[in-house]
């Protein structure tokens, strides 16, 4: 078991969620769930907390109701080797959702999301100036990130 696990409040959806999550990611599994007693405000057999883990990323859940809410404060980054990865989990995460920019997007339950290629940070780094500058302008530039593009970028001037 991991040390620290990301908790997850969700405003009575926390269900949903899971279903949603496990679906887009292949490597997941909801490994625990608690639900409420008999005569319990909410009504029996609802999900209260849920653990489960996304790509080997443990989560805990909680159906807390709508006093709190994601912020872009937190989000999660999703490692994207290929512009097909990026593809598909931009179009899963930010389905009913809203798409940012940046490679950033919310899913419909409001959980911010980074949808990046290890590629940007690379290219963002180069020694020369004037191709990061170039890089950062393309990507300022973009909703969801397209290596192909970010790549000419750099390549051009």
């Amino acid at each position: 078991m991991q040390k620290i696990t990301p908790f997850l409040w969700f405003d009575n959806n926390l269900e949903e969620a899971l279903d949603f999550y496990t679906t887009i990611f292949k490597n997941s599994k909801v490994s625990h769930v608690s639900r409420l007693p008999d005569g319990a405000p909410g009504g029996k057999g609802k999900m209260l907390t849920a653990t489960f883990e996304l790509e080997g990323q443990e989560f805990m859940g909680l159906n807390g109701g709508p006093m709190y809410s994601f912020t872009q404060g937190v989000s999660f980054f999703v490692k994207c080797e290929t512009q097909e990865e990026i593809d598909y989990y931009w179009d899963k995460l930010s389905a009913d959702g809203q798409e940012i920019k940046c490679g950033w997007l919310k899913d419909k339950f409001g959980l911010p999301w980074q949808i990046v290629p290890p590629a940007l940070g690379e290219l963002l780094s180069n020694p020369d100036p004037a191709k990061s500058q170039r890089v950062m302008q393309a990507m300022m530039a973009m909703v969801k990130l397209d290596i192909a593009v970010l790549k000419a970028a750099s390549e051009s001037g």
